[in-house]
């Protein structure tokens, strides 16, 4: 038992694996502070988007990540030169940012990735999509 106390004690002191509850806000959080894009993008006012993905945390991070993504991407589809989707490219950029040392996240990102390019009728979403999808990502990968 107080293997298991100390252990637990452990995870809420990893230090840089351990998440801000920032990381845990609700999906309409992270799409109003995305709003900020190509600006630095802050959750809970301080949190960069790469630091909630430490391989350590929790499941609904991923989940919302994944949710944020669909909204802006069917937002981005009906503006491709849009907000919506620099936004997009911000979250896609600061995710692989903050992904590149946890491999355990390969499937994230690959859900990310989907969501952010999806096309309901194949193929490029447009050259106007693809600016404003880099600007963001471009922005994400630096300061996200």
């Amino acid at each position: 038992m107080a293997l298991v106390a100390a252990g637990l004690a452990a995870c809420g002191s990893k230090g840089s694996t351990s998440v801000s509850s920032a990381c845990l806000e609700p999906v309409g959080a992270w799409l109003s502070a995305l709003k900020s894009a190509p600006g630095a993008v802050r959750l809970g006012g301080d949190t960069q988007i790469s630091s909630c993905f430490t391989g350590a945390e929790p499941p609904d991070v991923a989940q919302t990540a994944v949710k944020a993504a669909t909204v802006l991407n069917a937002q981005a589809r009906r503006d491709p030169g849009g907000q919506a989707t620099v936004s997009l490219g911000y979250l896609d950029g600061a995710l692989h940012a903050g992904t590149a040392h946890v491999p355990s996240e390969a499937d994230l990102l690959r859900r990310v990735d989907t969501a952010a390019r999806y096309n309901p009728h194949g193929g490029s979403l447009g050259a106007a999509f693809e600016r404003a999808f880099g600007k963001g990502y471009a922005a994400g990968e630096a300061t996200g």
